[in-house]
Protein backbone atom coordinates (compact mmCIF):
# COMPACT_ATOMS: atom_id res chain seq x y z
CA UNK A 1 0.00 0.00 0.00
CA UNK A 2 1.32 3.36 -0.98
CA UNK A 3 2.87 5.18 2.25
CA UNK A 4 1.54 8.92 3.13
CA UNK A 5 1.33 11.69 0.24
CA UNK A 6 4.59 13.82 -0.18
CA UNK A 7 4.08 17.20 0.04
CA UNK A 8 6.20 19.69 -2.03
CA UNK A 9 6.46 23.74 -2.08
CA UNK A 10 9.01 25.80 -4.46
CA UNK A 11 11.21 28.85 -2.93
CA UNK A 12 12.30 31.00 -5.17
CA UNK A 13 15.66 32.26 -2.50
CA UNK A 14 17.27 35.10 -2.69
CA UNK A 15 18.75 35.62 0.87
CA UNK A 16 21.81 34.18 1.62
CA UNK A 17 24.11 31.87 -0.20
CA UNK A 18 21.82 29.74 -1.90
CA UNK A 19 21.95 30.49 -4.85
CA UNK A 20 24.86 30.53 -7.80
CA UNK A 21 24.98 33.82 -9.75
CA UNK A 22 27.56 33.23 -11.58
CA UNK A 23 26.31 29.68 -13.34
CA UNK A 24 26.34 30.16 -16.86
CA UNK A 25 22.41 29.29 -16.69
CA UNK A 26 21.49 31.99 -13.69
CA UNK A 27 18.99 34.55 -14.67
CA UNK A 28 17.14 37.59 -13.34
CA UNK A 29 16.14 37.57 -9.86
CA UNK A 30 13.97 40.58 -10.28
CA UNK A 31 12.39 40.46 -13.64
CA UNK A 32 9.14 38.62 -13.63
CA UNK A 33 10.02 36.39 -16.29
CA UNK A 34 12.04 34.29 -13.56
CA UNK A 35 8.86 34.15 -11.61
CA UNK A 36 6.97 33.24 -13.86
CA UNK A 37 9.10 30.20 -15.25
CA UNK A 38 9.87 29.13 -11.85
CA UNK A 39 6.09 29.09 -10.71
CA UNK A 40 5.13 27.48 -13.75
CA UNK A 41 7.66 25.09 -13.33
CA UNK A 42 6.50 23.73 -10.32
CA UNK A 43 2.79 23.98 -11.10
CA UNK A 44 4.09 21.50 -13.97
CA UNK A 45 5.08 19.44 -11.04
CA UNK A 46 2.01 19.36 -9.12
CA UNK A 47 4.05 21.34 -6.33
CA UNK A 48 1.38 22.73 -3.18
CA UNK A 49 2.71 25.83 -3.40
CA UNK A 50 5.05 28.85 -4.60
CA UNK A 51 6.78 30.80 -2.04
CA UNK A 52 8.37 34.04 -1.74
CA UNK A 53 10.11 35.13 1.27
CA UNK A 54 11.07 38.99 2.02
CA UNK A 55 12.99 41.49 4.46
CA UNK A 56 12.09 44.48 5.63
CA UNK A 57 15.55 46.58 4.93
CA UNK A 58 18.56 46.07 3.21
CA UNK A 59 20.87 44.42 5.39
CA UNK A 60 24.44 45.90 6.34
CA UNK A 61 27.41 44.29 6.71
CA UNK A 62 30.18 46.96 7.69
CA UNK A 63 28.23 49.67 6.48
CA UNK A 64 27.55 48.71 3.24
CA UNK A 65 24.62 46.79 1.69
CA UNK A 66 25.22 43.13 2.22
CA UNK A 67 25.84 41.56 -1.30
CA UNK A 68 24.79 38.29 -0.58
CA UNK A 69 21.39 39.75 -0.52
CA UNK A 70 18.77 40.22 -3.76
CA UNK A 71 18.81 43.86 -3.99
CA UNK A 72 15.54 45.62 -5.87
CA UNK A 73 12.90 42.39 -5.60
CA UNK A 74 9.11 43.73 -5.59
CA UNK A 75 7.51 43.44 -3.20
CA UNK A 76 6.03 39.38 -2.30
CA UNK A 77 1.83 40.31 -2.68
CA UNK A 78 2.54 42.44 -5.55
CA UNK A 79 4.35 39.41 -7.25
CA UNK A 80 2.04 36.78 -6.83
CA UNK A 81 -0.48 38.88 -7.65
CA UNK A 82 0.55 39.21 -10.96
CA UNK A 83 1.36 35.19 -10.68
CA UNK A 84 -2.07 34.42 -9.81
CA UNK A 85 -3.21 35.77 -13.36
CA UNK A 86 -0.66 33.00 -14.85
CA UNK A 87 -1.18 29.83 -12.91
CA UNK A 88 -4.48 27.91 -12.41
CA UNK A 89 -3.62 25.81 -9.16
CA UNK A 90 -0.43 26.18 -7.47
CA UNK A 91 -0.40 27.87 -4.00
CA UNK A 92 0.91 31.12 -3.33
CA UNK A 93 2.55 32.00 -0.49
CA UNK A 94 4.10 34.99 0.89
CA UNK A 95 6.11 36.34 4.16
CA UNK A 96 4.43 39.26 5.40
CA UNK A 97 5.54 40.61 8.73
CA UNK A 98 3.51 41.16 11.98
CA UNK A 99 5.69 43.66 13.58
CA UNK A 100 6.00 45.95 11.67
CA UNK A 101 2.08 45.92 9.36
CA UNK A 102 -1.34 46.62 10.94
CA UNK A 103 -3.86 43.46 10.30
CA UNK A 104 -6.20 45.39 8.78
CA UNK A 105 -4.58 46.09 5.56
CA UNK A 106 -2.46 42.78 5.98
CA UNK A 107 -6.30 40.98 6.03
CA UNK A 108 -7.11 42.97 3.01
CA UNK A 109 -4.19 42.34 0.96
CA UNK A 110 -4.56 38.29 1.56
CA UNK A 111 -8.39 38.49 1.13
CA UNK A 112 -7.80 40.28 -2.53
CA UNK A 113 -5.30 37.26 -3.19
CA UNK A 114 -7.12 34.39 -2.20
CA UNK A 115 -10.15 36.29 -3.95
CA UNK A 116 -7.62 36.75 -7.33
CA UNK A 117 -6.44 33.00 -6.80
CA UNK A 118 -9.63 31.26 -6.28
CA UNK A 119 -8.82 30.38 -3.30
CA UNK A 120 -4.47 29.75 -3.56
CA UNK A 121 -3.18 32.08 -1.02
CA UNK A 122 -0.98 31.75 2.13
CA UNK A 123 0.55 33.93 4.50
CA UNK A 124 4.04 32.99 6.40
CA UNK A 125 3.32 35.04 9.33
CA UNK A 126 7.18 36.47 11.00
CA UNK A 127 8.45 38.69 13.46
CA UNK A 128 11.11 41.22 13.46
CA UNK A 129 13.71 40.89 15.93
CA UNK A 130 15.83 44.13 15.64
CA UNK A 131 16.22 47.87 16.20
CA UNK A 132 18.01 48.40 13.01
CA UNK A 133 14.76 47.14 10.81
CA UNK A 134 12.64 49.31 12.92
CA UNK A 135 14.56 52.51 12.11
CA UNK A 136 12.59 51.99 8.68
CA UNK A 137 9.19 52.75 10.04
CA UNK A 138 7.40 55.94 11.68
CA UNK A 139 7.43 54.37 15.23
CA UNK A 140 10.69 53.22 15.32
CA UNK A 141 12.27 50.52 18.64
CA UNK A 142 11.34 46.97 18.19
CA UNK A 143 9.24 44.44 20.57
CA UNK A 144 10.97 42.67 22.97
CA UNK A 145 11.01 39.09 22.64
CA UNK A 146 8.71 38.21 25.00
CA UNK A 147 5.76 40.30 23.21
CA UNK A 148 6.91 39.27 19.68
CA UNK A 149 4.88 36.23 19.56
CA UNK A 150 1.69 37.79 21.87
CA UNK A 151 1.43 40.45 19.14
CA UNK A 152 1.91 38.13 16.37
CA UNK A 153 -0.98 35.67 18.19
CA UNK A 154 -3.10 38.62 18.20
CA UNK A 155 -2.24 39.96 14.82
CA UNK A 156 -3.40 36.53 13.10
CA UNK A 157 -6.39 36.50 15.38
CA UNK A 158 -6.91 39.85 14.37
CA UNK A 159 -7.28 38.85 10.60
CA UNK A 160 -9.29 36.24 10.99
CA UNK A 161 -11.94 38.29 12.47
CA UNK A 162 -11.79 40.23 9.69
CA UNK A 163 -12.45 37.69 7.29
CA UNK A 164 -14.64 36.14 9.61
CA UNK A 165 -16.52 39.79 9.39
CA UNK A 166 -17.90 38.81 6.11
CA UNK A 167 -20.29 35.88 5.94
CA UNK A 168 -19.81 33.18 2.48
CA UNK A 169 -23.67 34.17 1.37
CA UNK A 170 -23.49 38.33 2.57
CA UNK A 171 -22.55 39.08 -1.32
CA UNK A 172 -26.22 39.13 -2.30
CA UNK A 173 -26.29 40.75 -5.79
CA UNK A 174 -29.71 40.82 -6.16
CA UNK A 175 -30.71 43.26 -9.02
CA UNK A 176 -34.39 42.67 -8.68
CA UNK A 177 -34.58 43.84 -5.24
CA UNK A 178 -31.01 46.11 -6.00
CA UNK A 179 -29.30 45.13 -3.11
CA UNK A 180 -25.86 43.97 -3.52
CA UNK A 181 -24.47 42.42 0.28
CA UNK A 182 -26.56 42.27 3.22
CA UNK A 183 -26.89 44.57 5.90
CA UNK A 184 -24.03 44.04 8.47
CA UNK A 185 -21.67 42.60 6.24
CA UNK A 186 -17.79 43.29 7.41
CA UNK A 187 -18.75 44.95 10.68
CA UNK A 188 -15.93 44.00 13.15
CA UNK A 189 -14.33 45.26 16.50
CA UNK A 190 -11.58 44.26 17.97
CA UNK A 191 -10.09 45.24 21.70
CA UNK A 192 -7.07 43.97 22.41
CA UNK A 193 -3.35 44.00 24.42
CA UNK A 194 -2.00 45.00 21.17
CA UNK A 195 -4.98 45.99 18.65
CA UNK A 196 -8.26 48.08 19.26
CA UNK A 197 -9.97 48.40 16.19
CA UNK A 198 -13.52 48.52 15.11
CA UNK A 199 -15.69 49.19 11.72
CA UNK A 200 -16.28 47.75 8.90
CA UNK A 201 -13.97 45.21 6.87
CA UNK A 202 -14.35 46.44 2.88
CA UNK A 203 -13.19 43.11 1.31
CA UNK A 204 -16.19 40.30 1.27
CA UNK A 205 -14.83 36.34 2.67
CA UNK A 206 -12.00 34.80 1.29
CA UNK A 207 -12.67 31.69 -0.51
CA UNK A 208 -10.92 29.69 1.57
CA UNK A 209 -12.30 31.08 4.70
CA UNK A 210 -8.66 32.19 6.07
CA UNK A 211 -5.73 31.92 3.97
CA UNK A 212 -3.43 29.08 4.63
CA UNK A 213 -0.96 30.10 7.56
CA UNK A 214 2.63 29.28 7.75
CA UNK A 215 5.26 29.81 10.42
CA UNK A 216 8.80 28.90 10.81
CA UNK A 217 9.50 29.69 14.39
CA UNK A 218 11.95 26.89 16.02
CA UNK A 219 11.90 28.65 19.36
CA UNK A 220 9.90 27.12 21.80
CA UNK A 221 7.21 29.78 21.59
CA UNK A 222 7.59 29.38 17.92
CA UNK A 223 6.54 26.04 18.42
CA UNK A 224 3.82 26.42 20.75
CA UNK A 225 2.88 29.42 18.12
CA UNK A 226 2.70 26.90 15.35
CA UNK A 227 0.88 24.09 17.41
CA UNK A 228 -2.19 26.98 17.82
CA UNK A 229 -2.43 28.91 14.95
CA UNK A 230 -0.68 27.17 11.88
CA UNK A 231 -1.36 25.29 8.94
CA UNK A 232 1.68 24.19 7.88
CA UNK A 233 5.32 24.95 9.87
CA UNK A 234 9.08 25.69 7.99
CA UNK A 235 11.55 23.66 9.61
CA UNK A 236 15.04 23.63 9.21
CA UNK A 237 15.71 20.40 10.22
CA UNK A 238 17.22 18.81 6.88
CA UNK A 239 18.95 15.64 8.42
CA UNK A 240 16.38 12.99 9.30
CA UNK A 241 17.47 12.59 13.04
CA UNK A 242 17.03 15.93 13.91
CA UNK A 243 14.09 16.39 11.61
CA UNK A 244 12.34 13.12 13.57
CA UNK A 245 12.77 14.72 17.29
CA UNK A 246 11.21 17.96 15.62
CA UNK A 247 7.72 16.45 14.12
CA UNK A 248 7.41 14.10 17.36
CA UNK A 249 7.67 17.44 19.47
CA UNK A 250 5.71 20.14 17.49
CA UNK A 251 3.11 17.23 16.13
CA UNK A 252 2.57 16.35 20.25
CA UNK A 253 1.50 20.25 20.95
CA UNK A 254 -1.22 20.14 18.66
CA UNK A 255 -3.85 17.68 20.73
CA UNK A 256 -3.71 20.68 23.83
CA UNK A 257 -5.46 23.00 21.07
CA UNK A 258 -7.96 20.61 20.11
CA UNK A 259 -5.62 19.56 16.62
CA UNK A 260 -4.96 16.59 15.26
CA UNK A 261 -1.55 15.65 13.43
CA UNK A 262 -3.08 16.19 10.10
CA UNK A 263 -3.83 19.84 10.55
CA UNK A 264 -0.76 20.73 10.66
CA UNK A 265 2.01 20.08 8.07
CA UNK A 266 5.86 20.22 8.98
CA UNK A 267 7.85 21.29 5.52
CA UNK A 268 12.00 21.40 6.33
CA UNK A 269 13.58 23.04 3.96
CA UNK A 270 15.92 21.54 1.15
CA UNK A 271 18.09 21.09 -1.22
CA UNK A 272 18.96 18.53 -3.94
CA UNK A 273 21.49 17.44 -6.79
CA UNK A 274 20.97 14.69 -9.15
CA UNK A 275 23.69 13.11 -11.66
CA UNK A 276 23.16 9.95 -13.78
CA UNK A 277 25.90 8.52 -11.60
CA UNK A 278 26.30 8.42 -7.50
CA UNK A 279 30.03 9.88 -8.00
CA UNK A 280 28.71 12.49 -10.74
CA UNK A 281 25.94 13.40 -8.26
CA UNK A 282 28.49 14.09 -5.48
CA UNK A 283 30.92 15.58 -7.45
CA UNK A 284 28.35 18.67 -8.69
CA UNK A 285 27.26 18.73 -4.77
CA UNK A 286 30.87 19.91 -4.03
CA UNK A 287 31.08 21.91 -7.24
CA UNK A 288 28.17 23.85 -6.03
CA UNK A 289 29.32 24.42 -2.36
CA UNK A 290 32.54 25.79 -3.73
CA UNK A 291 30.70 28.37 -5.83
CA UNK A 292 28.20 28.93 -3.12
CA UNK A 293 30.57 29.68 -0.38
CA UNK A 294 33.61 31.90 -2.22
CA UNK A 295 36.13 33.80 -0.59
CA UNK A 296 34.11 36.81 0.50
CA UNK A 297 31.63 34.81 1.71
CA UNK A 298 33.78 32.60 4.12
CA UNK A 299 35.26 36.31 5.33
CA UNK A 300 31.65 37.75 5.46
CA UNK A 301 30.00 34.83 7.54
CA UNK A 302 33.07 34.84 10.31
CA UNK A 303 33.28 38.78 10.36
CA UNK A 304 29.38 38.43 11.91
CA UNK A 305 30.40 35.92 13.92
CA UNK A 306 33.92 37.50 15.10
CA UNK A 307 32.81 41.38 14.89
CA UNK A 308 35.89 42.01 13.56
CA UNK A 309 37.02 43.45 10.34
CA UNK A 310 38.77 40.16 8.76
CA UNK A 311 39.47 41.52 5.36
CA UNK A 312 42.85 40.86 5.34
CA UNK A 313 42.91 37.42 6.68
CA UNK A 314 43.29 34.22 3.76
CA UNK A 315 39.60 32.63 3.64
CA UNK A 316 41.85 29.25 2.59
CA UNK A 317 44.01 29.77 5.93
CA UNK A 318 43.07 29.19 9.99
CA UNK A 319 40.89 30.77 11.86
CA UNK A 320 41.88 34.12 13.61
CA UNK A 321 43.74 33.51 16.39
CA UNK A 322 42.17 36.89 18.37
CA UNK A 323 39.25 36.46 20.06
CA UNK A 324 35.48 37.54 18.35
CA UNK A 325 34.57 41.01 19.75
CA UNK A 326 31.00 40.88 21.74
CA UNK A 327 29.94 44.44 21.73
CA UNK A 328 30.51 45.02 17.61
CA UNK A 329 27.84 43.88 15.18
CA UNK A 330 29.23 44.14 12.16
CA UNK A 331 26.38 41.96 10.17
CA UNK A 332 23.30 44.24 10.93
CA UNK A 333 19.74 42.64 10.25
CA UNK A 334 20.47 38.86 10.12
CA UNK A 335 18.59 37.00 12.48
CA UNK A 336 21.59 33.64 12.11
CA UNK A 337 23.87 35.60 14.18
CA UNK A 338 22.28 37.88 16.55
CA UNK A 339 22.49 35.95 20.03
CA UNK A 340 25.13 33.62 21.12
CA UNK A 341 27.91 34.78 18.79
CA UNK A 342 30.91 33.68 21.75
CA UNK A 343 29.04 30.02 21.88
CA UNK A 344 29.10 30.11 18.37
CA UNK A 345 33.16 30.95 18.02
CA UNK A 346 33.91 28.66 21.01
CA UNK A 347 32.34 25.39 18.80
CA UNK A 348 33.40 26.73 15.50
CA UNK A 349 37.16 26.68 16.65
CA UNK A 350 36.42 23.24 18.19
CA UNK A 351 35.25 21.89 14.92
CA UNK A 352 38.10 23.35 12.84
CA UNK A 353 40.39 22.23 15.30
CA UNK A 354 39.10 18.39 15.63
CA UNK A 355 38.87 18.30 11.49
CA UNK A 356 41.51 20.48 10.52
CA UNK A 357 39.07 22.80 8.70
CA UNK A 358 40.25 26.27 7.11
CA UNK A 359 38.36 29.07 7.24
CA UNK A 360 36.40 28.77 4.49
CA UNK A 361 36.42 25.06 4.66
CA UNK A 362 34.43 26.03 8.37
CA UNK A 363 32.17 28.20 6.98
CA UNK A 364 31.18 25.62 4.32
CA UNK A 365 30.34 22.95 6.87
CA UNK A 366 28.43 24.70 9.50
CA UNK A 367 26.51 26.42 6.48
CA UNK A 368 25.24 23.13 5.56
CA UNK A 369 25.56 20.90 2.46
CA UNK A 370 22.72 19.78 -0.30
CA UNK A 371 20.28 17.42 1.68
CA UNK A 372 19.51 14.94 -1.16
CA UNK A 373 22.15 14.11 -3.81
CA UNK A 374 22.43 11.10 -5.61
CA UNK A 375 20.72 9.48 -8.80
CA UNK A 376 17.00 10.23 -9.59
CA UNK A 377 15.85 7.12 -8.01
CA UNK A 378 18.46 7.92 -4.63
CA UNK A 379 16.83 10.96 -4.27
CA UNK A 380 13.76 10.21 -5.19
CA UNK A 381 14.08 6.92 -2.61
CA UNK A 382 15.18 9.01 0.45
CA UNK A 383 12.80 11.27 -0.09
CA UNK A 384 10.23 8.96 0.39
CA UNK A 385 12.20 7.44 3.15
CA UNK A 386 12.85 10.93 5.18
CA UNK A 387 8.50 11.92 4.82
CA UNK A 388 7.58 7.80 5.45
CA UNK A 389 9.88 7.58 8.73
CA UNK A 390 7.82 11.16 10.31
CA UNK A 391 11.04 13.25 9.24
CA UNK A 392 8.32 15.74 7.70
CA UNK A 393 5.17 15.73 5.83
CA UNK A 394 6.95 17.28 2.51
CA UNK A 395 9.65 19.59 2.02
CA UNK A 396 10.23 23.02 0.72
CA UNK A 397 12.94 22.93 -2.76
CA UNK A 398 15.45 25.67 -2.07
CA UNK A 399 17.37 25.12 -5.77
CA UNK A 400 20.94 26.89 -6.06
CA UNK A 401 19.78 27.93 -9.76
CA UNK A 402 16.95 30.64 -10.44
CA UNK A 403 15.07 29.73 -12.74
CA UNK A 404 15.96 26.78 -13.84
CA UNK A 405 16.75 24.95 -10.67
CA UNK A 406 13.38 22.81 -10.15
CA UNK A 407 13.73 21.83 -14.10
CA UNK A 408 15.83 18.29 -12.64
CA UNK A 409 13.38 17.20 -9.51
CA UNK A 410 10.38 17.99 -11.48
CA UNK A 411 11.07 15.88 -14.81
CA UNK A 412 13.26 13.28 -13.50
CA UNK A 413 12.35 12.21 -9.61
CA UNK A 414 8.88 13.76 -9.20
CA UNK A 415 7.50 10.54 -11.76
CA UNK A 416 9.92 8.54 -9.52
CA UNK A 417 7.62 9.56 -6.40
CA UNK A 418 4.62 9.34 -8.56
CA UNK A 419 5.78 6.00 -9.63
CA UNK A 420 5.73 4.69 -6.11
CA UNK A 421 2.14 6.43 -4.98
CA UNK A 422 3.07 8.62 -2.83
CA UNK A 423 2.99 12.14 -4.76
CA UNK A 424 -0.26 13.59 -6.95
CA UNK A 425 0.10 12.67 -10.75
CA UNK A 426 -2.61 15.67 -11.17
CA UNK A 427 -4.59 17.95 -8.43
CA UNK A 428 -7.65 16.46 -6.92
CA UNK A 429 -8.94 19.99 -6.03
CA UNK A 430 -8.68 23.78 -6.71
CA UNK A 431 -7.45 25.82 -3.48
CA UNK A 432 -4.31 25.49 -1.44
CA UNK A 433 -6.34 23.86 1.46
CA UNK A 434 -7.33 21.21 -1.41
CA UNK A 435 -3.73 20.45 -2.49
CA UNK A 436 -2.85 20.17 1.44
CA UNK A 437 -5.52 18.37 2.82
CA UNK A 438 -6.75 20.69 5.41
CA UNK A 439 -10.05 21.53 6.76
CA UNK A 440 -11.95 24.08 6.26
CA UNK A 441 -10.95 27.24 8.03
CA UNK A 442 -12.36 27.37 11.65
CA UNK A 443 -14.51 30.57 12.19
CA UNK A 444 -12.48 32.45 14.71
CA UNK A 445 -14.68 34.17 17.96
CA UNK A 446 -13.99 37.56 18.35
CA UNK A 447 -11.91 38.75 20.80
CA UNK A 448 -13.50 39.75 24.60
Amino acid sequence: MPGKQIHLAAFFPGIGNTTVWSHPEARSQIDFDSFLRFAQTAERGRFDFFFLAEGLRLREHKGEVYELDVVGRPESLTVLSALAAVTSRLGLAATVNSTFNEPYEVARRLAALDHLSEGRAAWNVVTSFDEFTGENFRRGGFLAESDRYTRAAEFLRTARELWDSWAADDVLADQAAGRFVRAGAGGFAHRGAHFDIAGRFNTPRPPQGHPVVIQAGESPEGREFAASDADVIFSRHGRLTEAREFYRDVKGRLAAYGRSPEDLKILPAVTYVIGDTTEEAHERAAEIRRAQVGPETAIAYLEAVWGRDLSSHDPDGPLPDVDPDPDSLLLKGHALFRTDRAATARQWRELAEERGLSLRELVTEVTGRQTFIGTPREVADAMDEFVQSDGSDGFVIAPHLIPGGLDDLVDRVVPLLQEKGVYRTDYTGTTLRDHLGLTAARKEAPAS
